[in-house]
């Protein structure tokens, strides 16, 4: 089944919230070797002017695949996972994320684009703090192979 072109401006509902636990942080930033005290030690984030531990700005896509997901398993949305390759990832933030947090994201699918037997699926997730404030938007193109 093709990817469904109509996907495009649909808004899914959020998805529930995301507490951003400091060990996660510090597992994240270890996973990506962050060297940062920030990210890792929370004397220094302090220090530094925040809350709590920093999280690595990629840190926004464990909030993102959340709402992913949902793409994912829209019955009509026709995409495969079996068949999807990750094509870009960008980060656009308002401030970092720090421990402490509760995030909440929403996706929006901006654009479907077909390519001979191929598609692209690009999605932003907004996501915002417990305060309703942007944090970041994280957006994703999802390259969706077709039949060989």
């Amino acid at each position: 089944m093709p990817v469904n072109p109509d996907l495009k401006g649909r808004t899914f509902p959020s998805a529930p919230p995301y507490l951003v636990g400091r060990e996660k942080v510090r597992e994240f930033a270890r996973a990506v070797f962050a060297t940062n005290p920030i990210s890792l030690d929370v004397d220094a984030a302090r220090a530094a002017g925040h809350a709590d531990v920093v999280a690595p700005p990629t840190f926004a896509v464990v909030v993102q695949e959340h709402t992913l997901a949902q793409l994912l398993n829209e019955p009509d949305a026709g995409i495969d996972f079996s068949r999807v390759v990750h094509g870009d990832q960008r980060f656009s933030f308002s401030r970092p994320i720090v421990a402490g947090d509760e995030l909440t994201a929403t996706l929006t699918v901006t654009s479907v684009k077909s390519l001979g037997a191929h598609s692209m699926v690009t999605a932003e997730s907004t996501i915002v703090g417990a305060d309703g404030e942007h944090v970041v938007t994280a957006t994703s193109t999802l390259v969706v192979r077709g039949d060989e």
